[in-house]
């Protein structure tokens, strides 16, 4: 496995420096390794392999010898920065929306459909966090029994909107156990000792963009563009751990048995499930792990082809770094051939 020159652009943001400490845990073979971010962080020093590597400002030399490029940036700057890589001879695995429902550029959960990275053009998308946990869990119930319909509502960890969620939170914590009103500045409400059904922007449909991408991802994800699918995403008082109750129709009927032996046997999956135990994914259990955890598998009583499920999954990590890091793992251990390349402008430009 040859060694990569490595450039991770968003280095300190929550995932960003999850992103460069799982490269380190899983020893992915870095040869060097550049660091950029926003210019506020520009001069800050992040350790790696024992090394302090300063954090440089985008300049036009960025991706110069670059290989692998991972983007932990916001959607507009993705677009921009993404075409810029590909051009330089680099390969863009890219962990915002900008790219995901492309349908030239692979999403990809390596669990699921890691087939796809044989028609990469230079960039590789990854899913809305929320989605890769989902995925993760229905691709190995759908081949063995084809989904014909999913519901989903989450509960999502504020670590999905970033560090200044999650300070808000911790601040508002304080608010209210010092008898004090929680004033709200990332959200427009209180989030300690609250939850509402509002992530992201709302459409004209009435639907947030939350609840589309998860739609939209988990099709393409699953090759399966007729699958009926609703989403409600609710934004609940958790720190790291995104949750998710999840109804499905199949083509016949499953017991729960069968479908806690398919999913033990799935890789990136842990089932938790034994309530007369009071065993059940919770987002405690899940924060810090790689696989996704699925428990309360039952029969859905309001459909005779119907299975219910409960999912939980560390956001950050399965939902973002880790799985952009096994996207990386992947390419480098199989070789997958990348396809010849297209012209970089029109990805770019496209919104």
């Amino acid at each position: 496995m040859a060694n990569k020159r490595v450039v991770l652009v968003g280095a300190t943001g929550l995932v960003g420096r999850l992103t460069l400490s799982i490269l380190e845990e899983r020893s992915f073979p870095v040869a060097h390794l550049r660091l950029f971010a926003s210019p506020r962080s520009i001069g800050k020093r992040l350790r790696f392999h024992g090394d302090e590597i300063a954090v440089e400002a985008l300049g036009d030399d960025a991706f110069d010898g670059a290989e692998l490029v991972f983007l932990s940036v916001e959607a507009p700057l993705a677009r921009q920065l993404a075409p810029r890589a590909v051009a330089a001879g680099a390969v863009v695995i890219d962990d915002s929306s900008a790219h995901r429902l492309e349908p030239d550029v692979p999403l990809v959960v390596p669990e699921v459909n890691a087939g796809d990275l044989a028609s990469h053009h230079g960039i590789i998308a990854g899913p809305n966090c929320s989605t890769a946990q989902l995925v993760v869990v229905l691709q190995p119930l759908h081949q063995v029994n084809p989904i014909e319909r999913v519901v989903v509502d989450t509960y999502q960890a504020v670590s999905g909107t970033g560090q200044a969620a999650l300070e808000e939170l911790r601040r508002q914590e304080r608010q209210v156990q010092g008898c004090g009103h929680p004033t709200a500045e990332v959200y427009p409400y209180p989030i300690a000792r609250n939850l509402f059904p509002h992530v992201d922007s709302f459409r004209d449909d009435g639907y947030t963009k939350e609840e589309w991408k998860m739609v939209q991802e988990t099709r393409k994800i699953l090759h399966h563009a007729k699958l009926r699918m609703s989403a409600t995403c609710v934004r609940v008082p958790i720190p790291v751990g995104h949750s998710e109750a999840v109804h499905l129709e199949l083509e016949r009927p499953m017991q729960a048995a069968e479908a806690r032996a398919v999913l033990a046997a799935a890789p990136g999956v842990r089932v938790v499930d034994d309530p007369a135990t009071h065993a059940y994914p919770m987002p405690l259990e899940a924060a810090g792990r790689d696989e996704v955890l699925v428990g309360r598998i039952r029969a859905d009583l309001s459909h005779p082809r119907g299975l219910a499920l409960w999912v939980v999954g560390d956001n950050l990590r399965k939902g973002a770094a880790l799985n952009a890091v096994q996207i990386a793992e992947a390419l480098v251990s199989h070789a997958e051939p990348r396809a010849p390349s297209r012209a970089a402008a029109p990805i770019g430009a496209r919104t």
